[in-house]
């Protein structure tokens, strides 16, 4: 059984952990998460700040939410043996564990699917943004290693597209950054994500 118990249950599907609710999971060898993927987030960042991720044995209890159930079904939580993760890390001391997006700030004045945002994006070594876009959109595939997805769309209607790689480097106009559902808090104008192939996470589902 996991010797420390992380109770996030009252958190909002988009709404991060305070670094205080989530410090105690650092202490132990073991840590069960209750609540949304952002609880999962949080705990897996301080875990990583403590330099505690080959560590710590965490076990997740998923809330009910649609982001939820969808990491929770890509991880195979409910069975299995303990397996090492890749990290999905940002240049903001966050991780990524479902899904990423970068796209056009609110202006008040235009509706979202007719924003657009100046932005050049880096897949590893392919330009796969440069010019006017839509949005940029991560996540990370839980059945490779090391691999972030990548969906650039260019504007509505227009086909996407499609890579796979380790680090995504973004600078654009000032975008807003959701990452597992929560809106960073101020506009960006440079993004990084990418999967640190020198840290492994300890999961067991």
């Amino acid at each position: 059984m996991p010797e420390l118990d992380v109770d996030l249950r009252g958190l909002a599907p988009d709404e991060a952990p305070s670094r205080d609710a989530v410090a105690g999971a650092v202490a132990g060898p073991s840590v069960l998460v209750r609540g949304p993927v952002p609880a999962l987030a949080g705990v897996l960042a301080a875990l990583n700040r403590a330099s505690r991720t080959a560590d710590v044995v965490v076990s997740w209890e998923p809330a009910d939410d649609k982001l939820s159930r969808g990491l929770a079904r890509d991880l195979g939580i409910g069975g299995g043996p303990e397996r090492e993760m890749s990290l999905v890390r940002d240049d903001h001391g966050g991780v990524l564990l479902h899904s990423g997006r970068v796209e056009p700030a609110d202006d008040g004045r235009r509706a979202l699917l007719s924003r657009r945002l100046g932005a050049q994006a880096h897949h590893d070594d392919a330009k796969v943004a440069d010019g006017m876009i839509s949005r940029i959109t991560a996540r990370p595939d839980w059945r490779a290693v090391d691999t972030l997805r990548v969906v650039v769309t260019v504007a509505p209607m227009r086909p996407p597209r499609l890579s796979s790689g380790r680090s995504l480097q973004i600078a654009c106009d000032p975008a807003r950054v959701t990452r597992d559902g929560v809106v960073h808090p101020r506009p960006v104008s440079r993004w990084t994500w990418y999967a640190d192939d020198r840290v492994r996470w300890r999961l067991q589902p």
